[in-house]
């Protein structure tokens, strides 16, 4: 929990820059990048940044967003050609903090599944996991292949003022975004080989090999016999270039829930020879249009069937229903306890501090010092459902101020931290911009972070949003090797 502060006087701290020094010399690991780029010219590194769009119009690298209306509009991905560079000492941390992190939530599904350990030890109030929407009792002793829950984490981490890396939020559902992370790469080795002579990136290109194998791996017939499908909701999710994608590229079905039909807990893929079985379903559609004997009756998206399928041990569904509450965001500030109580270890990553609205202290507090406050929806994603308070208005802020008086448990706050910054080019020139970083964890034999990840950058000037689908970009991440 955040600790209460009666000072509401203090001045917004500078955030931290992850290129300059503070005397605004590049840091040591961008110098070479640096010299190049001063050594390189304007012109040629306009010319560049040109390059660089017209080879994401050229692949088809678009993103949707969505406004008012149920129309969505397909934009060209926004990349800014200036890499992200994590030394290897810094990212051996966070490598060990996520794959901590992503075990003890793995535990934790499986116990309030099953046990409820946790719940019973009141480490967790029960009361916040059984009224958050995204707790599944249909799936309560259902056993996932190799018991594993959390198969593709993406969570979302920020350096504060200090510097310090902090996790801001865990994505464990549908977590989305790898196919940029890849794409971002692409086009940044396309366009500057020359960079990448000048220094020992990691890959990341391989992220669908180790998706795969990973799918494999829990495949109920055995990794020999595994088929497998990609389940998209269709051409009109904000997300489905990623989803061709991730199917083109592990050689592998893209099928609608129209596409397959379960049989007698056995789930089957319409082919033109015939119905094909299906091991391995890596889903892209929420619980809630999962299965329509089970969840939302009306869904039209999901496979009726496929629960019962799971629950007897004949698909393996990725990631696992239900998955939704360990990302709840009113669980999150719970995480570093999850961790001790799981592995009786000291959590590696930290979070940022969070005020519970269910805690009436907290609220009180919170709601007297909105314009201090970030206030979070606890199921929503994407930057919706939230209150950025120094940047809202008073009507704003006293309607925000209502819904959490109505709603408590819907609600999570958290003080303004000033995401760190990077340079980007913007219009001929360089400029800093806040950022955040989503890396992505694999659970299959092994757990496997992939070095890297997706930098997302807030383009407006001063915003500390970085969603893409509210005006926000990326930059290629390179971790280098020892």
């Amino acid at each position: 929990m955040a600790a209460i502060s009666s000072d509401t006087s203090q001045k917004p701290r500078i955030s931290y820059h992850e290129f300059y020094t503070d005397g605004f010399t590049p840091r040591e690991h961008y110098r070479p990048l640096w010299e190049h780029i001063q050594s390189v010219g304007q012109n040629a590194f306009e010319a560049k940044v040109h390059e660089s769009q017209l080879a994401l119009h050229a692949e088809g690298v678009t993103f949707t967003v969505y406004g008012d209306s149920d129309e969505g509009i397909e934009r060209i991905w926004p990349f800014d050609l200036i890499p992200r560079i994590i030394p290897a000492s810094e990212w051996s941390i966070i490598e060990s903090g996520l794959k901590q992190r992503v075990r003890a939530l793995n535990l934790f599904l499986k116990d309030i599944y099953h046990d409820q350990r946790i719940l019973k030890d009141g480490v967790v109030p029960a009361e916040l996991i059984y009224q958050g929407k995204d707790f599944r009792r249909e799936i309560m002793g259902i056993d996932p292949p190799h018991d594993i829950y959390t198969h593709i984490s993406g969570i979302d981490i920020i350096r504060d003022e200090d510097g310090k890396y902090l996790v801001l939020e865990d994505n464990l559902r549908t977590p989305s975004g790898v196919s940029y992370m890849i794409e971002n790469r692409v086009i940044e080795r396309r366009i500057l080989p020359e960079f990448f002579a000048k220094y020992r990136v990691r890959r990341v290109e391989h992220y669908p090999a180790l998706l795969l194998e990973a799918l494999r791996a829990v495949s109920p017939r055995g990794t020999g016999q595994a088929e497998i499908v990609v389940l998209t909701p269709g051409i009109y999710n904000s997300a489905y270039f990623e989803h061709t994608f991730l199917a083109k590229e592990m050689g592998v079905e893209l099928a609608e829930g129209r596409d397959l039909v379960a049989k007698d807990d056995v789930v089957y893929l319409k082919t033109t020879t015939g119905l094909q079985r299906v091991d391995v379903i890596y889903r892209r559609v929420d619980d809630d249009f999962l299965d329509p004997l089970v969840f939302r009756s009306d869904s039209t998206l999901g496979v009726a069937g496929i629960i019962n399928a799971w629950r007897a041990g004949n698909i393996a569904i990725v990631n696992a229903p239900g998955n939704g509450i360990a990302d709840d965001k009113a669980v999150y500030p719970y995480v570093p306890d999850i961790i001790r109580y799981y592995l009786a270890e000291a959590p590696i990553l930290h979070n940022v501090p969070t005020y519970q609205m269910t805690n009436p202290e907290e609220r009180a507090y919170v709601l007297d010092n909105l314009e201090r406050m970030v206030v979070k929806a606890v199921s929503e994603s994407g930057g919706y459902g939230m209150l950025m308070g120094p940047a809202s208005t008073p009507a704003l802020r006293k309607e925000f101020a209502a819904k959490v008086q109505e709603d408590p448990r819907n609600y999570i706050a958290q003080p303004v931290i000033q995401l760190s910054r990077h340079i980007c080019y913007m219009d001929g020139e360089l400029e800093a911009r806040h950022l955040d970083l989503r890396p992505y964890i694999i659970y299959g034999d092994d757990i496997n972070v992939v070095p890297g990840g997706l930098t997302r950058v807030a383009l407006t000037k001063g915003s500390l949003v970085v969603n893409s689908s509210q005006g926000g970009g990326s930059k290629d991440t390179w971790v280098l090797a020892e």
